[in-house]
């Protein structure tokens, strides 16, 4: 879920100055030597799914330490507003949870919208091969998990090895270098898309607190207002904003889990560009022209030209990949760290090994370690028996094997369905630990499997080109 800063000209044209009006040069240099390694890394395919990492165990230490105290204090910190006699007031983790997550859950709408009209999803033939390993790779690890906690009560907690993290799963795939076929990242994405739709589906069905209409209706006089504003042409995304929070608000309160309001609303943002590629450019080029010929012209001359370009700028991509590239940061480096360090902290001295706890853990961590790689393959294999799927050219069976095996990487998602399942019961810190396994164990047997598995160049023929291969892996 990384996109590469934008980057400088290869040839800037020697009219620019190089150093900003009224800079120091010197200073401007040092700032640009401390910033460059930040840049480097956040343009790295892994850079969040590092991130992500670092956060579970700054979460894990906190919670294990001496000041594990300060750690449960500061998540239940409360916040809210209080308007006289009406308050609503909720602790810190809850407005991460149900709040910041919400915004994370419309990205995860926003890539399925721009999967289906155009990606790995928008064909049948495309779209057979993610689909199959998708449905393997979710059905297998519920019923690997339900086969360990049988006749427990602790069998509700069957979604949580559904999810893929596609940060974690797509760094790991970067260690392997060149090892990994572009083709393999496309398939592994577009499988995780998938994921995510059934995750969303159980969350849907399954953690809903009994539906009141006041609060449906009010969800859905905030989706009228979204839907008035797209066919009046409002293009300005903060204009939706407020339309947004009444569907997020009414969701809540009409008894579905909040973060649906992302999901709903990401799949209903427009796809499509509506100047595009071609619209952009011929608007530069008369711009250009058009300026070229204001010479000693003032500013206040040029600012409809400057503006026009702005408007060619902006509406050259759909508002899906618009809204997508400007949230993705904010998503990857802030929410979802945010999200770790809120809910990763398991304190191991907290958990009871007796009863349910122990098979919660080992349930959730034999489901991602196990269960995922073997409904991928089990699934692929099959479609491939029935001649209802076929491999991208270049991929085989060992491919799929190494793209089942990371994709019981769970991390984000199963955490955030273990809170679901078990809320604040002891059980909860028994599976978010055995996320946390079962993700590392399918991670290192990742690695191991790729160098073994995998040689270090490329498979011959394989389907999609470095550049393509980029784009469909930018989430």
């Amino acid at each position: 879920m990384s996109e590469p800063l934008p980057s400088s000209p290869a040839r800037a044209p020697t009219s620019i100055r190089p150093n900003p009006p009224g800079a120091w040069r010197p200073a401007h240099r040092v700032a640009q030597r401390v910033l460059a390694p930040v840049e480097r890394l956040l343009a790295i395919q892994a850079s969040s799914g590092i991130v992500l990492f670092a956060a579970a165990a700054i979460a894990m230490l906190w919670a294990n330490s001496r000041y594990s105290e300060s750690y449960r204090w500061f998540w239940s910190l409360e916040f809210g507003l209080r308007l006289g006699p009406v308050a609503f007031v909720r602790e810190l983790r809850w407005w991460v949870n149900d709040g910041l997550m919400a915004v994370f859950f419309f990205v995860v709408g926003l890539e399925l919208r721009r999967e289906i009209h155009n990606g790995e999803l928008a064909e049948l033939r495309r779209a057979s091969l993610p689909i199959a390993a998708a449905l393997g790779g979710t059905i297998a690890p519920a019923l690997v998990y339900l086969a360990v906690n049988h006749g427990r009560a602790s069998a509700v907690g069957w979604p949580i090895p559904m999810a893929t993290d596609i940060a974690f799963a797509l760094g790991i795939f970067t260690l392997l270098a060149s090892r990994v076929a572009p083709a393999m990242r496309v398939v592994l994405l577009a499988l995780a898309v998938v994921d995510d739709l059934a995750a969303v589906g159980v969350i849907a069905v399954c953690f809903s607190t009994g539906l009141h209409l006041p609060g449906l209706l009010f969800a859905a006089l905030g989706f009228w207002a979204v839907l008035t504003m797209r066919a009046a042409g409002v293009r300005s995304p903060w204009l939706y904003v407020p339309a947004g929070v009444i569907v997020w608000a009414g969701i809540y309160a009409g008894g579905l889990h909040p973060t649906m309001a992302g999901v709903l609303l990401g799949v209903t943002t427009p796809p499509v560009a509506w100047l595009g590629r071609e619209g952009l450019l011929e608007i530069v080029s008369q711009s250009t022209e058009d300026i070229r010929g204001l010479k000693g012209a003032s500013a206040s001359q040029m600012f409809p030209h400057l503006a026009l370009l702005e408007h060619a700028r902006i509406e050259a991509t759909s508002p899906v990949e618009r809204i997508q590239h400007a949230l993705h940061r904010w998503v990857a480096f802030g929410i979802m760290p945010l999200f770790a360090l809120a809910n990763a902290g398991v304190v191991i001295d907290g958990i009871r090994w007796d009863g349910d706890a122990r098979w919660v853990f080992v349930g959730v961590a034999l489901a991602l370690f196990v269960g995922k790689p073997l409904g991928v393959i089990a699934a692929t294999a099959l479609g491939r028996s029935t001649g209802l799927l076929r491999l991208p050219a270049g991929l085989g069976a060992r491919h799929i094997a190494l793209v089942g095996s990371v994709a019981g990487v769970g991390f984000t998602m199963a955490l955030f369905l273990a809170q679901l399942c078990f809320g604040t019961s002891p059980l909860a810190a028994a599976g978010k630990l055995g996320v946390l396994v079962g993700s590392g164990s399918a991670a290192l047997l990742t690695l191991a499997l790729g160098r073994t598995l995998l040689s270090t160049a490329l498979p011959a023929g394989a389907a999609e080109t470095a550049e393509e291969a980029e784009q469909s892996t930018e989430r």
